[in-house]
């Protein structure tokens, strides 16, 4: 969470000459309502089919760059359906860079109900594992400028 996955994502996708698109995003265009609303109505369980949902769309396609939310790890069938169709890219930053830039969004369901910097540890601890374990690539983000992540990633791609 607050990694960059979608601005990275994007430029990523212009590199490469690849249709970029961004799960939550797509999920809110096509229910015409936030992320933070479907976690009220539908819960994170509603939330989480929906996102299975929408992977299994995605990952039918080819020449895509998809970014997930953070939480996609946390099912079996999500992690399948990525490892099994295309390169699988874990942006990795500290909890407190993740705090700096989350701590103020209004827009980040799972931090609005308590310490935010509790919650993003937990996270991590829960997420992290998996994380590394599907990753094909591993990129540590830290205060590094977008741009410079994504050519990273085109060459680490190409080494694959």
């Amino acid at each position: 969470m607050g990694v960059g996955k979608t601005t990275i994502g994007r430029l990523l996708a212009q590199q490469l000459s690849m249709e970029f698109v961004d799960t939550d995003r797509e999920i809110e265009q096509r229910t015409g309502v936030s992320i933070t609303l479907i976690f009220d109505i539908e819960g994170e369980a509603g939330f989480r089919d929906r996102e299975s949902g929408m992977l299994r769309e995605l990952t039918a396609r080819e020449n895509v760059v998809v970014a997930t939310g953070g939480g996609a790890v946390l099912r079996e069938e999500n992690r399948q359906l990525l490892r099994s169709t295309g390169v699988v890219v874990y942006l990795h930053a500290s909890v407190d860079l993740q705090y700096e830039r989350t701590r103020h969004s209004k827009n980040r369901p799972l931090l609005q109900n308590g310490a935010r910097r509790e919650i993003l540890e937990a996270l991590m601890a829960e997420r992290e594992p998996l994380y590394r374990q599907e990753a094909d690539i591993t990129v540590e983000i830290e205060r590094q400028p977008a741009a410079a992540v994504a050519r990273e990633l085109v060459e680490k791609v190409g080494e694959l």
